[in-house]
């Protein structure tokens, strides 16, 4: 019998042996040349720490608040999508496991399942603004407790292991009724023939004030790197800031998203 997987290196070995290849590129991979994923890592393995000693360590609290809202580490889940390529329920078994975990789970608009099976799973803490309302309303109708808004995708960047292994993505359920999810392509990855009928090139900060009309939900922007644009998501008033470079899934030759923190 293997041995119990220990450490996220490890399950992510298990991961590649049980996935068709298709779907493990499209989850393990960034685009392009895959600069940026690679910085990603060694930013992270570039941190060490400076231990102070002689320091009573019988309790141990790491927990914080996010949102007004407890949760058990500065370590959420962020949203990524198309969970039941990996595993037949999807996003439900991910939100699940972040309850378990006391923690948040950002739900994708590209999730495999619905904001309302998600939300009936646990305690749930665009280019077509018609279609990005509705969204708005079924996540508030369905208790949860913010919106993110991903603000780093006006287009989808070039992945080319998805385009080499002619990608198929799944039908996205949020989407059903709201416009044509079987989008296909003979070029390659169908997620660039979707993304075009998703994706909003336009979409700029005067979207903001737009969203905010639109719904009494606490607002973050996703995708910020640079010191400006968190200065000018405090200017729009949002309520938070994520700093991410996509998982360097989307811009290549970017900096890591660890190195741009600090700034």
């Amino acid at each position: 019998m293997a041995a119990e997987p220990v450490n996220l290196n490890a399950f992510q070995e298990l991961a590649r042996l049980a996935l068709p290849k298709m779907y493990y590129d499209f989850y393990a991979g960034g685009v392009e040349n895959q600069y940026t994923l690679k910085e990603n890592m060694e930013a992270f393995h570039g941190i060490t720490f400076w231990p102070r000693i002689l320091v009573d360590v019988c309790r141990i609290d790491i927990s914080t608040s996010t949102l007004d809202y407890k949760i058990s580490a500065s370590i959420i889940i962020a949203p990524t999508g198309l969970h039941k390529l990996a595993n037949p329920e999807g996003e439900v078994a991910t939100a699940r496991a972040a309850a378990s975990c006391n923690t948040i789970m950002v739900l994708s608009f590209t999730s495999s399942c619905s904001i309302e099976e998600v939300a009936a799973s646990c305690n749930a803490a665009y280019k077509k603004r018609d279609m990005a309302a509705t969204l708005v309303q079924r996540a508030e109708r369905n208790g949860f407790m913010a919106l993110v808004l991903t603000a780093d995708t006006p287009r989808l960047d070039r992945r080319e292991a998805d385009i080499k292994n002619k990608m198929i993505a799944q039908q996205l359920k949020n989407l059903e009724g709201l416009l044509s999810t079987k989008v296909t392509s003979d070029t390659g990855s169908n997620l660039e023939a979707y993304a075009k009928e998703t994706m909003d090139p336009s979409l700029s900060w005067k979207d903001i004030e737009w969203l905010r009309s639109i719904t009494n939900l606490p607002i973050l922007i996703k995708g910020v790197l640079t010191r400006e644009d968190a200065i000018k998501a405090v200017e729009v008033g949002v309520a938070g800031i994520i700093v991410s470079n996509h998982g360097a899934r989307q811009l290549d030759y970017t900096p890591a998203t660890i190195s741009a923190l600090e700034e």
